[in-house]
């Protein structure tokens, strides 16, 4: 949703194949359906990814640098805010990991 969203469907306009890393599958789902339908684009494409969890970010960039080709842009777009405080299993703030670090840790594991 948001601007992640409105990036993701400028993107895929342009024909580019574009890649929504979404927490959910459900919601993730509904937006590449939408996108491929307003765009006519069908490399739209849906990968599961929490930012939070250094885990998820790890095997999402695995999972990117083993399925792609390679990769043009990147849109670090993940965050939150006025979230209790809340530690994550890895023992992270979870703001913190979700708006800083899984975005810096995904950004470095895909420079290659």
């Amino acid at each position: 949703a948001g601007i992640g969203k409105c990036v993701a469907l400028d993107l895929a306009r342009r024909n580019a194949r574009t890649i929504l890393a979404c927490r959910s599958r459900e919601r993730g789902q509904a937006a590449v359906e939408e996108i491929r339908v307003a765009t006519g684009n069908p490399a739209v494409l849906l990968r599961l990814l929490d930012t939070s969890s250094l885990a998820s970010v790890r095997a999402f960039a695995q999972a990117v640098l083993r399925e792609e080709k390679r990769l043009d842009v990147l849109v670090n777009n993940a965050g939150v805010t006025g979230l209790p405080f809340t530690i994550t299993p890895e023992g992270l703030e979870q703001t913190f990991a979700t708006n800083y670090l899984g975005p810096f840790l995904l950004t470095n594991l895909l420079l290659g």
